[in-house]
């Protein structure tokens, strides 16, 4: 999984982010049918206006679309906390 997490950080600039933190929970999975191949397992909490208006399935698809070629293949499962900056 090395540089997938540098990868998401990368791509989730798009959205503009006030905070930003990504966790590798990979190792907690090892054997996992995900795992193996070769998917990692991630937590993400992300702050930003961009959320605004959005419901939770809004937000966490406006993530998936901004992931796009990251989560068929590099993503496994991803944990998502997504809020506005009012929200904290």
């Amino acid at each position: 999984m090395s540089g997938t997490v540098e990868l998401l950080e990368t791509a989730l600039r798009a959205l503009e982010p006030e905070h930003l933190d990504i966790q590798d929970d990979s190792a907690l999975h090892a054997g996992h049918a995900g795992a193996k191949s070769g998917g990692g397992h991630y937590t993400l909490t992300i702050v930003s206006a961009r959320f605004a208006g959005l419901n939770r399935v809004a937000r966490h698809r406006l993530i998936y679309q901004t992931l796009g070629e990251l989560m068929a293949g590099r993503v496994h499962a991803l944990a998502i906390r997504a809020l506005t900056p009012e929200e904290l």
